[in-house]
């Protein structure tokens, strides 16, 4: 009886959707993004929105009366160290409680390429299920491989591909040589500064 006041308490009219609000839906953990209110002529408001599968990342356009409601869903943010990684997985050391977590490469994504051992990160939680992570804005990373800049070589803006200790790829002014540590974005993946 008490688990059923609970949900009643989480339930959510359509017309307080905003974006980022996270509800289950369809035995799904959703995520709106998009939400617009419509009033109808003779008939009642709809809500159109967009929500993307925080499991899968699919995205999907659902439509509603105004007068439905959604289980509206709590997902804490907690801070993780990343460790090592075994075998596919990436494993990460809750901050507080230094429980460990094994989490796929699928939940990863981009992130891995900016990710070295004892980066903290945020990951959200659902109960006990991480649903995604966050990386800090941005990281320093040291350049392990690029070509040497050449003397003369002052055009300005020039760029060139460097190979940075996590594998990934960035591009950076002519000037910037190996074994430099530099900054990086990690939302956009660009150099911003040596370190």
């Amino acid at each position: 009886m008490p688990r059923r006041n609970k949900e009643k308490l989480n339930m959510i009219s359509v017309t307080e959707l905003r974006n980022g609000t996270k509800v289950e839906m369809d035995g799904g953990l959703w995520e709106c993004l998009e939400y617009s209110h419509l009033k109808m002529g003779r008939g009642g408001a709809k809500v159109v929105t967009k929500f993307r599968n925080m499991e899968s990342g699919s995205i999907v356009d659902r439509t509603f009366n105004s007068g439905e409601k959604l289980q509206d869903i709590y997902v804490e943010g907690k801070t993780m160290q990343y460790l090592y990684k075994d075998g596919n997985d990436f494993v990460f050391m809750d901050m507080e409680t230094y429980d460990q977590v094994h989490l796929p490469p699928s939940l990863i994504g981009d992130a891995a390429k900016f990710m070295k051992e004892n980066t903290e990160v945020e990951v959200s939680m659902y109960g006990d299920k991480a649903l995604s992570i966050t990386l800090p804005n941005q990281v320093i990373l040291k350049i392990v491989q690029t070509d040497p800049g050449v003397r003369g070589d002052t055009v300005s803006g020039g760029t060139k591909p460097a190979t940075l200790e996590t594998g990934a790829v960035v591009q950076v002014p002519l000037f910037v040589e190996q074994d430099t540590s530099v900054k990086v974005d990690t939302r956009t993946g660009q150099y911003l500064s040596r370190a």
